[in-house]
């Protein structure tokens, strides 16, 4: 049996434990809820995570498809991206995956010699984190750029309230040559 079948036929007991995983980066209460609420209304951000977790462990198995990764990660990390996550953090959950994977297969890992394909799968959940790392980037550079426009409209808008601010005429004033 290769690896990549033992994996797909446990797909559901590693998603789930790697999902327990990445819900556990939250606070104790937080972590709770997103582990007990299946409504996707009430849990928004759990069913989000857990979709994208099942879909890109599918992807995984099939091989990277960048655009299809992209994609996949795009809302979790959106995710993490506006809440108080380091960047490591808030991108630590994909290496999450190895330990579900070692933890879940175990048994099946010592007794089987699957040493190169691990190592394979592996380098591919590396190359995901950074995929991930650089959509997280990206969205925390959208939000810092959005807080400056803000400012930067905050600030004008107090300066036309003072009077401060008058508008440019329509018509630029001719300048003409000094001749004495």
């Amino acid at each position: 049996m290769s690896l990549e079948v033992l994996l797909a036929q446990r797909k559901n007991e590693i998603i789930k434990d790697w999902f327990d995983r990445v819900v556990e980066t939250y606070p104790a209460d937080t972590s709770t809820f997103l582990k007990n609420r299946k409504d996707p209304f009430a849990n928004p951000v759990g069913s989000t995570t857990l979709q994208s977790l099942k879909s890109l462990y599918g992807e995984l198995l099939k091989g990277l498809d960048e655009k299809a990764v992209i994609s996949l990660l795009d809302p979790v990390i959106r995710i993490r991206a506006i809440q108080d996550f380091t960047p490591s953090q808030a991108v630590g959950f994909v290496f999450s995956l190895k330990k579900a994977i070692r933890h879940i297969l175990n048994k099946e890992l010592d007794r089987n010699r699957f040493e190169d394909e691990l190592r394979l799968f592996e380098e591919q959940i590396d190359a995901l984190s950074l995929i991930a790392f650089n959509i997280f980037v990206a969205c925390r550079e959208k939000i810092y750029q959005l807080e400056a426009n803000e400012v930067k409209n905050r600030t004008f808008r107090a300066f036309e309230r003072a009077g401060l601010v008058c508008e440019r005429p329509e018509i630029e004033p001719e300048f003409r040559k000094f001749n004495p």
